[in-house]
């Protein structure tokens, strides 16, 4: 396997921590986004969608969705689960996960690719350019201001956002409370449930990866 990432950025971060928690070794190639090494003619041929991350497996086959390589890795690697132990939690953590990426994650997305002029005519990700719409930045920006009193409520009364459990919902949210400070939204005083949980989880040897 080859993992193709950017240490910048959060899709790949997604993967790399639920590499780490699997306690996995893969070879990594480091795609520079600042630079659009993901226009580049040669990354263009491995992912034409122009995004990491990318999992490119021994006979060929490239994931190129987080959601893909995740559950690639969790099928070959079932320890530790990451992504449900029995029926009912697997559902309960794909639900989680499209809620925070719905709800948090595309929110930062949407503010910080419509305002920062480094990607000034790349609102969105992929091989072609979109120009930048200041309004969709102010509502991504209320987007994940609105989005942490949801987070807080999910983790009340728990130590994960599954339960009893760290999984791959937690790796998400994680994404989203580090990368909201780049468009310049903090975390509200009256979340004590995500600060607790953050820090603990801001422990775990993954969090570095």
């Amino acid at each position: 396997m080859k993992f193709y990432d950017c240490q910048t950025a959060p899709s790949p971060r997604r993967v790399r921590m639920f590499i780490a928690e699997k306690g996995l070794t893969i070879p990594t190639v480091e795609i520079n986004l600042r630079e659009n090494e993901q226009l580049s003619e040669g990354f263009l041929q491995i992912n034409p969608d122009a995004t990491v991350p990318v999992l490119a497996l021994d006979d060929g086959t490239r994931l190129v969705s987080t959601a893909g390589c995740r559950a690639y890795l969790e099928s070959r690697y079932p320890e530790p689960p990451l992504l449900g132990r029995d029926h009912a939690e697997k559902g309960r953590i794909a639900d989680l996960i499209g809620k925070v990426e719905a709800g948090g994650l595309s929110a930062v997305a949407e503010a910080l690719r419509n305002s920062a002029r480094a990607m000034k005519d790349r609102a969105l990700t992929g091989p072609h350019n979109y120009e930048q719409i200041p309004a969709l930045a102010e509502r991504g920006r209320l987007r994940a201001q609105r989005f942490f009193a949801t987070l807080d409520g999910l983790i009340a009364g728990q130590p994960f956002l599954a339960g009893d459990a760290f999984s791959a919902a937690d790796i998400d949210a994680f994404m989203f409370v580090e990368f909201v400070k780049w468009i310049k939204v903090q975390m509200p005083d009256d979340c004590a449930n995500v600060a607790r949980w953050h820090a603990a989880i801001a422990a775990r040897p993954s969090a570095k990866a």
